[in-house]
């Protein structure tokens, strides 16, 4: 295994999943504020699931979005 490589394609999925979540996320709070089914400076409960199938590996983090 080359580290280098192995570390620089960790760090580029992590990059794109961090970019997309992001976007994911501003998109459906501005949608949730417009239509009012959540409270400008709302408290959201979040949680995220990486999986990669052929490891084995199934991990849950959890953390709050805050709006205000």
């Amino acid at each position: 295994m080359n580290d280098e490589t192995f570390n620089l394609s960790i760090r580029k999925f992590l990059k794109t999943v961090g970019v997309k979540s992001q976007h994911e996320i501003e998109q459906a709070v501005a949608a949730a504020l417009a239509a009012q089914t959540i409270a400008d400076g709302a408290s959201l409960s979040a949680t995220m699931n990486l999986k990669i199938p052929a490891l084995g590996l199934d991990v849950q983090f959890s953390g709050t979005v805050e709006l205000g």
